[in-house]
């Protein structure tokens, strides 16, 4: 139904054409519905009429048509009053609307002059109703565009509200258009008249002046209230109407930037691997008190994964869904350590950024900041760092008012910080702040038990990144790392696994792909082990050789080790030449599988020294 929109301006041209012509005029709507009239229809609009009428056929066929005699015209044939019609005459004129019929101008005769007219101005009659259709189809289409244009401001004022960042429109000279509910509350204010209630005398001038989009410029509506503001602006051609300006809350800001750049590794207990009982010490106590939000201090040597349990702790507690925020305190310049942490205001030294920078704690809020290596903090700045810690706010460099902040500490050091304490390196009131629950990280020395599920952790992910295949692992890989105490911890085996990966030609890591240096101190040990272990068992001179010939400790490096290798089996199986089921001593006592020993004699060529019909 398009032309009840326009009933009003309907009648007003039907009052005029009935007044040109005076003849009786009515419109009926695509329903069939009398919309206007004039005469004896007057009475009748609103009503329907038949949709065996003329103007039903009007509708249906989208022509135009003069019934000169009435009855005997093809769109009279289904009328119900044919054979009892009082009229003389009658035009139907269609209103179109984009292609579709939806509505007639009707001209109905009772009395025989109003016919004659009719009839003599027949061409003129038409275009003459003809150009009043196209100005009742205009109509409606004025009243779409506007019905459209006030859905539209509607949408775009319920969008503008829902938005979560504050929007305020403004013209040329500052004047506030509108603004949304989220500026309102942003603000604190009722209303918004003009752009000086929201930024500062010289910021309103660069916004008005400067002509041009801005963005990331700061602004401050009270202690609490801080952001960045940018503006974008309403052009017309080359002609400015007036800005757009967003504002965005610092803690929204925050947020986005933590969501794009921080914690994007989530880390829980189960994935720390290893199953032995000082690990599992470990993560149980730290388990247990992840749901807290006291403060956290974890110990332990360097590479044995403190920060893993760090993020374990977050990911287990409330603050899960919210940032977090790790900082080494010993890998940043003691110069630049403070901006990073509290960060700094704009213009508070040289080389400061515009709008300043927040620190980590700001960039933490509502989550976790981990201080890596917290015994290396200058004096000067643990002073500063127990104080945001008692007050729970932080004051940028620069800055005259305090930020305030809810942020769980989560510390690790690799260092005695009892010791720094007594030797003065460390503030003891510090030291007792962090030091509510310690967890001690135990290195990788003291749970061996763990290396193999470690290693094929580590196998399958330096092979996925390398793009290897490595399927097996000899037994004398895990005898070898073992055997090596591991000062560098679950880094340093990362880093030994990631090379022999590196180092494999085939489908099976083996002694040879490991670094040098650990085999180098894996065969010295073992076989001067070995050596002493045999003489106490028996004479080797009855053998004709030692199972490894002596050399001068400072001779080992001439020596490669394949030959060393090489010499330790043939020694070993000359020595069990005697017994009954010499191959299985062999391997026993070389600490090996008798499938590596029988690969190992045939890659060394020592078939001669080994009876395989033993």
């Amino acid at each position: 139904m398009k032309l009840d929109k326009v009933i009003q301006n309907a009648q007003m041209i039907c009052d005029a054409i009935a007044s040109v012509i005076d003849i009786d005029v009515t419109i009926v709507d695509e329903t069939l519905m009398r919309i206007a009239g004039t005469g004896r229809y007057q009475e009748s609009i609103g009503e329907n009429v038949s949709d065996h009428s003329a103007f039903s056929y009007a509708i249906k066929t989208g022509s135009e048509f003069i019934i000169e005699n009435p009855g005997d015209h093809l769109a009279c044939k289904m009328c119900d009053c044919k054979n009892k019609c009082n009229e003389h005459a009658e035009v139907c004129c269609p209103i179109k609307w984009e292609n579709e019929t939806i509505g007639v101008i009707g001209l109905i005769a009772f009395e025989k002059t109003q016919r004659d007219h009719i009839i003599e101005n027949q061409k003129n009659l038409l275009q003459f109703l003809n150009r009043m259709a196209e100005l009742i189809a205009s109509k409606v289409n004025e009243q779409e565009a506007v019905e459209a244009m006030a859905l539209l401001a509607k949408e775009l004022e319920i969008v503008v509200d829902a938005i979560d960042t504050g929007f305020v429109a403004v013209r040329n000279d500052g004047k506030v258009i509108r603004a949304n509910q989220k500026i309102l509350k942003m603000s604190d204010r009722k209303t918004i008249e003009s752009l000086t209630a929201l930024l500062e005398p010289k910021e309103v001038e660069i916004v008005l002046t400067s002509k041009q989009a801005l963005s990331n410029r700061p602004y401050n509506f009270n202690v609490k209230e801080r952001g960045l503001y940018d503006v974008s602006l309403i052009q017309i051609g080359t002609e400015i109407k007036g800005y757009v300006i967003t504002f965005r809350a610092m803690e929204d800001v925050i947020n986005t930037v933590n969501e794009v750049l921080l914690d994007v590794v989530t880390t829980k207990f189960e994935h720390i691997i290893g199953k032995s009982d000082a690990l599992t010490q470990a993560k149980s106590m730290a388990s247990r008190v992840a749901k807290s939000t006291s403060t956290v201090l974890i110990l332990g040597e360097s590479g044995t994964g403190k920060e893993l349990f760090a993020r374990a702790i977050h990911q287990a507690s409330q603050r899960q869904n919210k940032p977090f925020v790790a900082i080494n305190c010993a890998a940043i310049p003691e110069q630049l350590l403070e901006s990073e942490l509290f960060g700094y205001e704009e213009g508070a030294f040289t080389g400061a950024k515009k709008g300043g920078k927040p620190g980590k704690f700001q960039l933490a809020n509502k989550g976790t900041l981990f201080l890596d290596e917290i015994g290396d903090m200058p004096l000067h700045l643990q002073a500063k760092l127990l104080r945001v810690l008692q007050e729970n706010q932080v004051e940028r460099l620069g800055g005259k008012t305090p930020i305030p902040i809810d942020v769980r500490i989560v510390a690790a050091t690799n260092q005695d910080l009892e010791l720094k304490v007594n030797e003065g390196a460390f503030r003891t009131d510090l030291y007792y702040r962090l030091n509510v629950i310690p967890i001690t990280v135990p290195p990788l020395r003291s749970r061996k038990e763990d290396i193999p599920e470690l290693v094929w952790t580590m196998v399958r992910r330096a092979s996925k990144k390398l793009d290897k295949a490595i399927g097996s692992i000899e037994e004398t890989c895990f005898d070898l790392l073992n055997h090596y105490d591991w000062p560098g911890n679950v880094r340093e085996l990362e880093n030994t696994i990631e090379y022999a990966v590196n180092m494999c030609d085939d489908h099976t890591l083996r002694i040879q792909c490991l670094p040098k240096k650990l085999q180098k101190s894996y065969f010295e040990d073992r076989f001067d082990t070995k050596q002493n272990d045999l003489e106490s068992e028996v004479e080797f001179s009855n053998f004709g050789q030692t199972p490894l010939k002596q050399v001068p400790k400072n001779e080992f490096e001439f020596i490669t080790l394949a030959e060393l290798e090489k010499k330790a089996i043939l020694s070993a199986l000359e020595y069990y030449k005697p017994y009954k089921k010499s191959a299985e001593k062999v391997a026993k006592a070389l600490g090996i599988s008798r499938a590596t020993l029988y690969r190992k004699i045939s890659e060394y060529k020592l078939n001669e020294a080994y009876d395989d019909k033993k």
